[in-house]
């Protein structure tokens, strides 16, 4: 298993009116542990898109246990459960500063070859790199 953690503090703009972080932001917060997790095994969207692969999101499930508030500063756990094949499904866990559980998600992508526009498998080099977890 694959597991990296990174932090997000909330911005004023990402909050309703009551100071709570607007339900939608979380899917935001998702993405941005997402890319993060592929920038510390030395690749990213882009690098992947520029050899021809794009990865849309296919499933996205998300809980909320309690609000997320302005000026927190979030930690944002990601992991990898099983190596992907054509589809990668990562797994969040978001912890306010009292290290207190507040929301869980899930997102599912899959691997696009852009010429094709049809799902292919992970490239290899993104394989070889999440191997030695598992």
């Amino acid at each position: 298993m694959f597991v990296f953690e990174t932090k997000i503090r909330v911005r004023y703009a990402e909050t309703d009116q009551m100071g709570y972080v607007y339900y939608g932001n979380y899917a935001t917060y998702y993405e941005v542990a997402r890319v993060e997790m592929m920038r510390s095994l030395q690749t990213s969207y882009k690098e992947m898109e520029a050899n021809g692969i794009m990865m849309p999101v296919l499933e996205l499930h998300c809980r909320y246990l309690k609000a997320a508030k302005y000026d927190e500063n979030l930690l944002i756990r990601v992991r990898l459960e099983k190596l992907p094949t054509a589809r990668i499904t990562f797994y969040y866990e978001l912890f306010n500063e009292k290290q207190e559980l507040i929301n869980t998600g899930e997102t599912t992508l899959v691997f696009i070859n852009i010429q094709r526009n049809r799902p292919c498998q992970a490239p290899t080099h993104f394989i070889e790199r999440l191997k030695t977890y598992f």
